[in-house]
């Protein structure tokens, strides 16, 4: 299975974050899993790719070619697979297609963009695919709590909240996303008609 790994590019994360990270992907890799990610070195998306290669799998990293032209941001050199995208959107979709499973990591703005971008689409029935947050020490606990409000307040529907699940534990992350099996809900009964 192509397992995408959204996730911190920034080196200043701390290391316990990093230390996840690395187990969760060789963890991964050990399992008969490959890698599609950013192709970043650094921070969580390099962790990722570290801990995927200790564990013996394959790795597919996909970025814009002007990280390299203006020396965005470092890219990870032992990708078995390099490619080159011209845009942001283009490298997002490119990641969404190729993968079978989508794992969200602790990460920023582009890691919170790629997350719902994720979901929209699993919303409007453009895929079904398991989405799985990994809650490395309680980082997305807040987002949670504004999921909920959101849908409290009917701003989400309620339903959207099953189409993703939080963890803590890596073995029932992968679990989870081995077991997956895609629901049957339309997405018609996701969306609101007033």
């Amino acid at each position: 299975m192509k397992i995408c790994i959204f996730g911190a590019s920034s080196a200043g994360i701390e290391d316990v974050y990093i230390k996840a990270v690395e187990s969760l992907a060789e963890n991964m890799a050990r399992r008969g899993h490959s890698l599609v990610f950013g192709a970043g070195a650094t921070g969580a998306m390099g962790a990722a790719a570290r801990g995927t290669k200790r564990g013996g799998g394959y790795i597919h990293g996909v970025i814009p070619d002007f990280f390299r032209e203006e020396g965005v941001e470092k890219i990870y050199d032992g990708c078995d697979l390099l490619t080159f995208t011209d845009t942001m959107a283009q490298r997002k979709t490119m990641m969404e297609d190729l993968a079978d499973a989508f794992i969200i990591a602790p990460g920023g703005i582009g890691t919170l963009e790629e997350f719902f971008e994720v979901i929209t689409l699993k919303q409007l029935g453009r895929h079904n695919k398991a989405v799985a947050m990994y809650n490395v020490n309680g980082y997305f606990d807040t987002m949670e709590k504004f999921m909920a409000e959101m849908a409290q307040k009917n701003f989400l529907a309620q339903a959207c909240r099953s189409m993703y699940k939080y963890f803590t534990d890596e073995d029932e992350l992968l679990d989870y996303i081995q077991s997956y099996s895609p629901e049957s809900t339309p997405w018609r009964v996701l969306k609101r008609v007033d």
